[in-house]
């Protein structure tokens, strides 16, 4: 309650202009104040008009005005600097620490700013305001979907940035874990992460001259090799060698009657290489429970992501480099426009044959890459780089691209709000995830336009 008594003293949404402290004189509000989220009084450097004379110095704000010598600011010397104190409940004068009154009053606000208010936060659709959206001004809609955009920008480039101290400054680095991170697509983004960072690019490039040792290295990591081989006593053994791998150990194969099916020469392969280098650098992989495959597509399995992500680690990731000097959309589409070759060509899984394309990503999943990775870095790096052609990039980049499609963007077009490119439906995404499911209304521009107007109606 208290922090909806700080926003309304903030925005300035009380009853009238006018108001009275406890003890009949007039008080006027010239400025508010900067709202404190630290110790101390809650908004710093208000001016206040008292019966004509201007008082300039902090304002305290309480439900109960008995709060004040419940929290123990009567005898707390950094609140004597408060010039006014504004409650809801008028129970008690408050002093100063020498004694000295503090004037008070009594924050009064329309009843319909409640009533708003509580339709807002307990509304039971996904989107509270949904019904009103289309009777707001189209200017305030526009200014509060860029800034929302940027919003969620920067918090993708906020992650960057610390993978960037992180790594001392790699850029490779960055864009690797960056990049095995979103080939999650959401469901499988953090085990991603997790793999990438379990498995550092210093460690796959002294293997980088071998797709099977990187294969064996990620798959290992992943926990995808041990528990391919688990649970079962009934086992046959068997063995065979790939040129350039280092270990011709024998492995077991799970019969057919086991929880596991039999494993096909190149896992066991994968995984004979995997426990040689699992050994030699002390290795532990992730858990494989980590990975997600639900309801999912074959094609969006996340073996077939990460045998994505040993094809750019071949022969060295060089990715970062190559996304800096793409000379425009479609050569980043190139970029990411793969065939997987070999085992992968024909797999969606260890073990698991398709008839499926051999093409990684769809145009789609293309786009979704070029929305969470490729604007991100760009837009980090001009900011860290001090290049800002780079930042320029980032969002001419996001306003060239289709806009998403899923049920968020689905949701807010029945509201009325429309989508024409990437930019907005972040923007979107952005609004949905941090304010309407969090029912932050009061911080959100659309339902302070909604409160505002509440709270001005008599």
């Amino acid at each position: 309650m208290e922090k909806i008594l700080q926003y309304v003293w903030k925005h300035r949404l009380w009853s009238s202009e006018d108001m009275l402290t406890n003890d009949g004189r007039r008080v006027r509000v010239i400025d508010p104040g900067l709202l404190n989220t630290d110790q101390g009084p809650d908004f710093f450097n208000a001016k206040v008009e008292i019966d004509g004379n201007m008082w300039v110095g902090n304002v305290e704000i309480h439900v109960r005005a008995t709060d004040w010598q419940r929290h123990g600011h009567n005898t707390d010397k950094a609140y004597d600097s408060v010039i006014l104190h504004v409650v809801q409940k008028d129970d008690a004068p408050v002093y100063r620490t020498n004694g000295e009154r503090i004037p008070q009053v009594v924050l009064n606000c329309s009843p319909r700013f409640g009533e708003r208010l509580n339709d807002l936060l307990n509304a039971r659709t996904e989107i509270p305001c949904a019904a009103s959206i289309p009777t707001l001004p189209s200017l305030l809609i526009t200014e509060w979907i860029q800034a929302l955009a940027f919003e969620r920008l920067h918090s993708k480039v906020g992650r960057i940035r610390d993978l960037y101290d992180a790594t001392c400054g790699n850029w490779e680095e960055v864009c690797y874990v960056t990049l095995s991170r979103n080939l999650g697509f959401g469901v499988n983004n953090d085990a991603m992460e997790r793999l990438a960072r379990r498995t550092p690019l210093r460690l796959l490039h002294k293997h980088s001259d071998s797709l099977f040792q990187i294969e064996a290295l990620l798959y290992g990591q992943a926990g995808m090799l041990s528990s391919a081989t688990e649970g079962n006593p009934k086992s046959t053994s068997s063995s065979a060698t790939v040129p350039g791998t280092s270990s011709t150990a024998t492995v077991p194969e799970v019969s057919p009657s086991g929880r596991r099916a039999i494993l096909d020469p190149y896992t066991q392969q994968l995984t004979r290489e995997y426990a040689f280098l699992a050994n030699k650098f002390s290795l532990t992989p992730i858990e494989s429970e980590a990975w997600k495959c639900f309801r999912m597509r074959p094609h969006n399995f996340p073996a077939r992501r990460i045998a994505l992500l040993a094809h750019y680690i071949e022969g060295g990731f060089n990715l970062m480099n190559a996304i800096l000097e793409a000379s425009d959309e479609k050569a980043l589409r190139q970029l990411f426009s793969v065939e997987l070759t070999g085992y992968w060509a024909t797999h969606y899984a260890l073990g698991k044959e398709s008839n499926m394309t051999a093409r990684a990503l769809g145009e789609s999943s293309i786009d979704i890459i070029l929305i969470n990775t490729v604007a991100p870095l760009y837009y980090a790096y001009g900011e860290i780089t001090g290049n800002y052609d780079h930042i320029d990039r980032a969002i001419a980049l996001l306003e060239s691209l289709r806009p998403e499609k899923n049920s968020i963007v689905a949701s807010f077009a029945l509201a009325g709000l429309k989508s024409d490119d990437a930019l907005t439906t972040q923007a979107l995404i952005q609004l949905k995830r941090e304010y309407c499911d969090a029912r932050k209304c009061m911080y959100c521009k659309i339902g302070h336009r909604l409160l505002a107007t509440a709270a001005r109606t008599k």
